[in-house]
């Protein structure tokens, strides 16, 4: 019997899930799948197979599906907690093979498992948010999944904001991010086709600015840097200037002033809605697996796959901010000649061709620097842009130049009425790092003279220990 779930080549071989829920179905077809059901209690091992024979029957037989959820509903014993966990993994390994009509059935099937508070719902979610492509991927089934989250969002806000609350800021992230592209100028070529979606995406991002403003809140600082790249779309220009003079307007207790989000370090969580699960592998592999000097080969596969296209030159910034915040190496793979963190980012870095990008990839690189606490940050979140910057002398000097230049500019013009605050964090941040030995001093900096004077002079400042020849 051919797969009804997924699509394949004539030489690939079928998917093992994709078989196991396909194998259950046809065991059970005949004798539990159609009315009257069975009244007998199943035990555990016959339990795990309806539940797959039930969802590959609501995933291929969209006619039936009513009577198959029914079904569902009534052997239930576990929350759905099973039954969820296998359209995760479906998604999850999947998604990108599933045909057309077995994608509109998992939104159908999200939809009724949001309706009984499901186990794992927000898992499910999550996967699928991590399904949506940002940059200029207008294809139909990427603007049809946008559109369809977005709507189960603002259908079923109710019900998440009370029983999934996690789900709403997690969308009010990925929705900020997609927005970033579709509301940027190059898309007024594509108005018919976004113009629908763009208008639901604002709704509900500002829904949620405007009623649940504690769910933003709780996404910490990351929030304010992708808000930025929409300030000049109107809805969001609003917000920002309520943010910055009238932060009492959110009506959330205690806020007083867009320097509280600041000190709030977003959790890698966040990072992770805008990889997918196949990129998220292939970055981990590079780098725990791949040696330097044995890279090349990889990156090209990495960057033909994932990065080729430049209307997709904006999952960098979302790359490096996973790099740098979401995938902490050990002590083993530090020490070790695997292609450290720092090399992979000046790599992407070069992949960049349009400056707004590559300012926005050196931002995210930086972020953490502008607001450093020792007590709640992570000195691995930052260790990245000070080992690119020294590593890069003195071979791309170049490089070394741009990053400090980058740095010092956002000191001086990231925010200018909490210039204090930025100088204090930028200088922890530099602190730390030379305590805790990820760097055994600045005197490769303040001492090369490859460097321009005026920026060693500035940095020099910066640093905690003014002894410093420049």
């Amino acid at each position: 019997m051919t797969s009804k779930l997924t699509q394949k080549t004539p030489y690939e071989s079928e998917h093992q899930f994709a078989k196991s829920l396909q194998e259950s179905f046809e065991n059970l077809e005949e004798s539990q799948l159609k009315p009257p059901f069975p009244l007998t209690i199943p035990t555990h091992p016959q339990y795990i197979q309806l539940n797959q024979a039930i969802l590959y029957a609501i995933l291929t037989r969209p006619d039936s599906s009513k009577l198959h959820i029914k079904h569902l509903h009534a052997v239930i014993t576990d929350g759905y907690a099973y039954f969820t966990s296998l359209l995760t993994t479906l998604v999850n390994e999947l998604y990108t093979k599933l045909f057309d009509n077995v994608r509109v059935q998992v939104i159908w099937v999200l939809s009724e498992l949001i309706d009984v508070s499901a186990d794992g719902v927000d898992a499910l979610l999550v996967s699928l948010f991590r399904q949506t492509r940002g940059g200029y991927d207008f294809s139909d089934g990427n603007l049809w999944l946008c559109l369809e989250l977005v709507g189960v969002l603002l259908r079923k806000w109710g019900c998440l904001v009370e029983e999934f609350p996690g789900v709403v800021s997690n969308g009010l992230y990925v929705f900020l991010r997609l927005l970033g592209d579709h509301c940027c100028d190059k898309v007024l070529s594509f108005c018919s086709k976004v113009e629908v979606l763009k208008g639901r995406e604002i709704e509900f991002c500002v829904r949620v600015f405007r009623e649940e403003f504690g769910l933003c809140f709780s996404i910490g600082r990351d929030l304010v840097r992708v808000l930025q790249d929409l300030v000049h779309v109107d809805e969001f220009r609003d917000i920002w200037k309520d943010l910055l003079l009238q932060p009492e307007k959110f009506g959330m207790p205690g806020f007083t002033d867009i320097s509280q989000l600041y000190w709030l370090r977003t959790s890698s969580r966040y990072f992770l809605l805008r990889i997918s699960p196949e990129m998220e592998a292939q970055l981990r592999f590079l780098l725990t697996n791949v040696k330097i000097g044995s890279q090349t080969r990889y990156q090209t596969w990495f960057g033909k796959k994932f990065l080729n296209v430049l209307e997709n030159e904006s999952v960098v910034i979302d790359i490096v901010r996973f790099i740098c915040c979401a995938h902490h190496p050990s002590n083993k793979v530090i020490l070790s000649n695997v292609m450290p963190r720092w090399a992979v980012i000046g790599w992407l870095l070069k992949c960049c061709t349009k400056n707004y990008i590559e300012a926005n990839v050196k931002l995210a690189l930086f972020y953490d620097w502008l607001f450093f606490r020792e007590e709640v940050d992570n000195i691995m979140n930052i260790e990245p842009a000070i080992l690119l910057t020294i590593n890069s002398i003195p071979r791309y000097v170049d490089m070394t130049n741009n990053l400090l230049e980058f740095l010092l500019l956002l000191v001086d013009h990231y925010d200018i009425e909490r210039k204090d605050l930025i100088v204090r964090g930028v200088s922890s941040a530099l602190d730390m790092l030379e305590r805790k030995g990820v760097v055994q001093s600045y005197d490769a900096l303040t001492s090369c003279g490859m460097i321009s004077s005026l920026l060693k002079e500035r940095l020099v400042k910066l640093l905690p220990s003014k002894n410093v020849s420049v």
